[in-house]
């Protein structure tokens, strides 16, 4: 079994083409900016989003696809409200916890998005994709539709759902054959941990 897996891992490194590697790096960056909330969090995760686009569709992973689309998308928007300020020059969205109002945003807008993507890659698959998994690819893109927007509005909780997305994306891209994407998620899964605690401890300063 380990020895199925460790040649997997070594036929997937080896096939890791240049655009994959660039789009890990990008992201990679993109994590570590968010984590100490620079603004360089947008731009680094655009260019990782959009080659993430063509190399989602081209594996069969659907909503994954969806996911960067809507990171592309979301990142216009965050780049902009990251930006905002007041009369008195302060940024007009800061770092804060989620009441229970923004609890409960927050898990009707995964829910929504998890069952709209669940049935819609299950009819793909039927037809167009049979290389999809529905629940797992629904479940790592509803995560991360979530965190996204969470992390536009600087809630801290977009780490627990990015740390979510993560966990699912390691395995998922291993075995559609980005084994080097896996590694990369096994890295940002690191990484959140890390930006979780930093900016808790941020709200704690203020």
């Amino acid at each position: 079994m380990m020895e199925e897996i460790w040649s997997q891992f070594a036929n997937g490194m080896k096939n890791t083409t240049l655009l994959e590697y660039i789009a890990v790096g990008c992201g990679i960056l993109s994590v570590w900016f968010s984590r100490k909330e620079n603004i360089l969090v947008y731009p680094t995760g655009m260019v990782n989003s959009i080659i993430y686009i063509y190399l989602s569709y081209k594996y069969h992973l659907l909503g994954e696809a969806a996911v960067n689309i809507f990171y592309t998308t979301m990142s216009v928007y965050g780049w902009w409200l990251w930006t905002l300020k007041d009369k008195t020059q302060h940024h007009v969205v800061e770092i804060s916890f989620s009441d229970r109002r923004w609890q409960l945003y927050q898990l009707s807008f995964f829910a929504a998005f998890y069952v709209t993507l669940f049935v819609c890659l299950t009819f793909l698959k039927k037809g167009f994709y049979e290389g999809a998994i529905p629940w797992a690819d629904a479940l790592a893109a509803g995560t991360a539709f979530t965190g996204m927007w969470l992390m536009a509005k600087k809630k801290v909780e977009s780490w627990y759902w990015w740390i979510a997305t993560n966990i699912v994306s390691i395995p998922l891209y291993f075995v559609k054959g980005l084994v080097f994407t896996s590694v990369y998620y096994a890295v940002l899964l690191v990484i959140a941990f890390y930006g979780l605690a930093e900016w808790k401890k941020r709200v704690k300063l203020r």
